[in-house]
């Protein structure tokens, strides 16, 4: 059903429900660190995310592709084996525990955003740069965008976000007051860029 109806955030968040535990176990096992064992568990998550969409399961052939829980385990293993040497330098240190079906659709929506937009909202929301800082990047680079402009690609950019997370992920995931601002950020914004 995840990959039958990719719209819809309640199968993956069923699976993640239902296995969490193993995956999670499996990486504290390995690894003994609550944060390490957080950022990892996290960061799997994903992998298998994107993973899954293209999964086929058969009672026949490798081990580790004949049931779903088998493949989470061989999965699990992998991340564990090639992100544990890296993580030293790797784990951010704003790092919270975040709720992980919301931040694979996150980070979904992120990746189909133009170029232009994903940059602005990175840099603005991840790496907390100032409007003035972006603004003045962009000129360096030969964008001609002011302070004003800007203003609007990043809420053109929230937007896109908001209407490419499943309807249903936000119900688990958004609380009211989060809510209600998707539903007033659903406005027309007076947009007069075009996108390639």
């Amino acid at each position: 059903m995840f990959q039958e109806y990719p719209e819809q955030g309640k199968y993956f968040t069923t699976i993640f429900c239902r296995y969490s535990a193993i995956v999670y176990t499996l990486i504290f096992d390995s690894v003994g660190d609550f944060q390490v064992t957080n950022y990892l568990f996290a960061r799997t998550w994903v992998d298998i995310f994107y993973e899954m969409r293209g999964l086929i399961l058969s009672s026949e052939g490798e081990p580790e592709l004949t049931s779903l829980q088998n493949w989470l385990i061989y999965i699990t293993s992998l991340s564990i084996n090639e992100k544990q040497n890296k993580l030293g330098e790797t784990i951010p240190s704003e790092f919270k525990n975040v709720s992980i079906p919301l931040l694979c659709y996150l980070e979904q929506a992120l990746e189909v955003l133009p170029p232009m937009i994903r940059f602005i909202l990175v840099m603005i929301e991840k790496f907390r740069w100032s409007k003035n800082r972006v603004a003045a990047y962009l000129q360096a680079e030969g964008e001609m965008i002011t302070k004003e402009e800007l203003e609007k690609w990043l809420n053109r950019g929230h937007q896109l976000i908001e209407s490419a997370i499943p309807e249903d992920i936000k119900i688990i995931y958004l609380d009211g007051e989060a809510k209600a601002k998707l539903k007033d950020n659903e406005k027309d914004y007076g947009w007069d860029f075009e996108f390639s």
